[in-house]
């Protein structure tokens, strides 16, 4: 594979069925590879086991599959050379690079159980502030930089159980040129330590979509503006790890906003009134409630998938109407919008009927 082939990933949890602001995320992702004749990637982001929701996978597989947004490789799509794509069946790659952090002095071992971070965080509150675990705090906590290193080897050695954190130091400035949102700039002094390998041996998010994006050679990163905040410290990653210049370009997505433009679009929005906001029908294996989707409503996955490019960006010109090879054409992150984009289930019904009205008799 050629090092400068455009190469973008949808990267789900399988934690329940696809939220159709994730469907969003990955048909950007996919209009932008197929535009410049890239990768489009399905990866699966399960490290956090005790949110893993049985049938979730299949699901995120079959909505794709019925959006037309078709991954070139990934789960469901067959083996590309980056196989496996299920991060769990990566476990082992990734604490090599916790480790080389440690050695390089950019992390450190945190041995501090759940019951010493409920007391820390229960003192914060008492004071109006919520704790953060940083340049402020780390020394009063128990870890590697706090503790002398006899006792570090120690408690190793005895296999007492530990996360390893990123070391963030205070008062410096992260920028970087975010492709929605322009030049982006963050002081580190409101960024936390964050956990980069949990107890159980499994990565965190901040770790382990850097390793998977590094070794998969992506180029671009697509997701939802919820993620800003932790960028500054996956900049650091980067370049703690020496691969600054292998970051991908980020965009940050507005959200999806309820109809009354108030908060992000969820369920209880579509039960309330009436609408679905998954792709297909989902049913829930733990209490067999069924939530509805665009497919089971009648709506044609084109009607679908043509409104759902619209929210949030547009082409510049007046034309609503666009097939996939045409969305494909036309779409560029110079035309998303900064500001959540607003759902309204009334032009979800006109696109609909005008991809039905077009259809033979």
């Amino acid at each position: 594979m050629e090092s400068n082939k455009v190469r973008l990933r949808f990267a789900p949890s399988p934690t329940g069925p696809l939220h159709m602001g994730g469907v969003r995320t990955a048909l950007y992702s996919y209009l932008f590879a197929k535009q410049h004749g890239g990768d489009f990637i399905l990866r699966i982001e399960d490290t956090d086991q005790n949110r893993f929701v049985p049938g979730a996978e299949q699901y995120i597989i079959d909505a794709l599959n019925w959006c037309g947004i078709i991954p070139n490789e990934g789960v469901g799509f067959g083996d590309g050379k980056h196989a496996p794509y299920r991060q769990s069946e990566r476990k082992p790659l990734y604490k090599q690079y916790a480790e080389q952090l440690i050695g390089s002095g950019h992390a450190y071992y945190a041995f501090d159980t759940a019951a010493d971070m409920e007391i820390k965080r229960k003192q914060a509150e008492s004071t109006g502030k919520s704790f953060m675990y940083d340049a402020q705090t780390r020394m009063q906590m128990q870890n590697s930089l706090s503790q002398p290193a006899s006792e570090v080897n120690n408690l190793l050695n005895n296999n007492t159980p530990y996360v390893i954190r990123l070391k963030v130091m205070p008062d410096n400035e992260v920028a970087f040129d975010d492709l929605v949102r322009g030049h982006v700039v963050f002081n580190t002094n409101i960024v936390d330590d964050k956990v980069l390998l949990k107890s159980d041996g499994m990565p965190t998010y901040h770790l382990a979509h850097i390793v998977d994006d590094y070794l998969m050679q992506i180029t671009h990163a697509v997701r939802g503006e919820e993620w800003l905040p932790s960028a500054p410290a996956h900049i650091l990653i980067y370049k703690y790890l020496g691969w600054e210049s292998k970051m991908p370009h980020y965009a940050h997505l507005p959200l999806l906003l309820k109809p009354d433009g108030h908060g992000k679009l969820s369920k209880r929005d579509g039960d309330r009134l009436g609408f679905p906001v998954f792709p297909l029908n989902w049913t829930d294996p733990i209490t067999a409630e069924i939530s509805s989707g665009y497919r089971e409503r009648g709506y044609l996955p084109q009607a679908f998938v043509n409104m759902l490019a619209l929210l949030g960006w547009n082409s510049g010109t007046t034309q609503e109407l666009f097939t996939m090879p045409q969305l494909i054409n036309a779409f560029s992150f110079k035309h998303i919008h900064k500001a959540g984009a607003k759902f309204d289930p009334e032009k979800a019904k006109w696109f609909n009927e005008q991809y039905v009205r077009a259809l033979p008799d």
